[in-house]
């Protein structure tokens, strides 16, 4: 007799596991990623090439130009993989629990922590502050989140991602993880052993700031 059970993954694509062409094709994009950072901060942005990336990663310069149109869109996938750990961790927020006692609570027990970014990422969030074009990509890769994270709210509110609070709130959101980021990286330039609990706590002052208003 035929299975009739429903097929939860093929209902919900987010639930589908990825494909190995398309996990090879995020690991060699997030390597990319890497040796783009390590060269970027090593000789430069102006003085490093799309050949050079590619050559450090061991692939032909035409196969980055198929991942990423500029040598500077070749770090995307970096910032691209810290928001959605931290829209992953958000997706544990327990119902009834103001956002900012979730962060506090993981803080304090060490358990639950939002994740915390790896090495090149703060490397590559303290060069977005000089260069322009990282900057942008920086902030591209937030606009993107923002729907996301309406998305998310607007399931726990139950209203729609289009309600100009859950768009609001999720602008505030995003922001605040932001500017948390930029604040740790720019705080622990120096120290590469930074807990990830700090990170974590600079969220919570973000937070926490956005909470009281604009105090004007």
């Amino acid at each position: 007799m035929r299975d009739t059970a429903p097929d939860h993954a093929a209902a919900d694509p987010a639930l589908a596991k990825p494909s190995f062409v398309e996990r090879r094709k995020a690991e060699l994009r997030l390597e990319i990623a890497r040796e783009a950072v390590r060269l970027f901060t090593s000789q430069g942005v102006t003085s490093t090439t799309g050949e050079q990336i590619a050559q450090a990663v061991g692939i032909s310069a035409r196969t980055l130009w198929r991942h990423f149109p500029t040598k500077e869109s070749c770090v995307r996938p970096l910032l691209a993989a810290g928001l959605d750990a931290a829209v992953e961790a958000l997706r544990h927020w327990p119902a009834g629990t103001p956002l900012l006692d979730f962060v506090t609570d993981a803080v304090g027990d060490g358990d639950g922590e939002l994740p915390t970014a790896e090495p090149a990422v703060l490397d590559l969030i303290r060069m977005t502050r000089t260069e322009p074009a990282l900057r942008f990509v920086w902030l591209q890769a937030h606009d993107d989140a923002l729907p996301v994270l309406a998305g998310l709210l607007a399931r726990r509110s139950g209203k729609s991602p289009d309600d100009l609070d859950v768009r609001v709130h999720a602008a505030t959101l995003n922001g605040a993880l932001a500017v948390a980021a930029e604040d740790f990286a720019l705080r622990f330039a120096d120290d590469a052993d930074a807990p990830a609990r700090e990170l974590t706590g600079r969220l919570q002052a973000a937070l926490r700031a956005a909470s009281e208003g604009l105090p004007y």
